[in-house]
């Protein structure tokens, strides 16, 4: 019996498998961006109801110290809420992913500010228990890691599953970048 040469069942999983990673590498970003645009549509929404969102009171406190109590609660809420949809609608429609995307990072960075600011509220013991609040915050790093690759892709970047078709995609990528580089133009 050679070890080496897979059998036909083996050979079968290894096409299908292969077939499964090829869809995930040509759907998987837009998923990404589709569903990072509903999570961020849908929690938007929440806010424009005062008392719905878990995160409503720790959001408008982190504002008013922010804003060093200029921003009340009555107007940083529909205004956080304002700006979530907005970032949903861009990552659904796909339309302006620069700005989109920088208002994803601004909102994102100001997300975890309730960690410095209220750390009695956000942990149990610091820094190794957070609270529900703190969980909540902290699962955001998913959300910014999300953002980034849809950023890496958002000018027609694509995964590449194949591994040789990758080793040739990157030298392209090198040369073209030190061409950039040199003659200050695109090839």
């Amino acid at each position: 019996m050679n070890l080496a040469v897979p059998s036909k069942l083996a050979w079968k999983f290894i096409v299908i498998e292969d077939r499964m990673i090829s869809w995930w590498a040509r759907y998987g970003i837009t998923l990404l961006r589709l569903s990072l645009g509903v999570v961020f549509f849908w929690f938007g929404v929440l806010k424009f109801f005062p008392g719905v969102s878990v995160a409503q009171e720790l959001a408008t406190h982190t504002i008013s110290v922010l804003s060093f109590g200029l921003i009340s609660p009555a107007v940083s809420l529909p205004l956080l809420a304002t700006w979530e949809c907005a970032i949903g609608v861009g990552l659904l429609s796909g339309r302006f992913l620069r700005l989109t995307l920088l208002l994803l990072m601004a909102q994102m960075a100001g997300t975890f500010l309730p960690l410095l600011f209220f750390r009695h509220e956000t942990f149990n013991v610091f820094p190794l228990v957070p609270t529900l609040e703190g969980q909540y915050i902290i699962k955001n790093l998913v959300l910014v890691s999300a953002g980034l690759v849809i950023g890496a892709a958002s000018r027609g970047g694509h995964i590449i599953h194949d591994t040789k078709a990758l080793a040739v995609a990157e030298h392209l990528q090198t040369l073209n970048q030190r061409f950039r580089r040199r003659f200050h133009r695109d090839p």
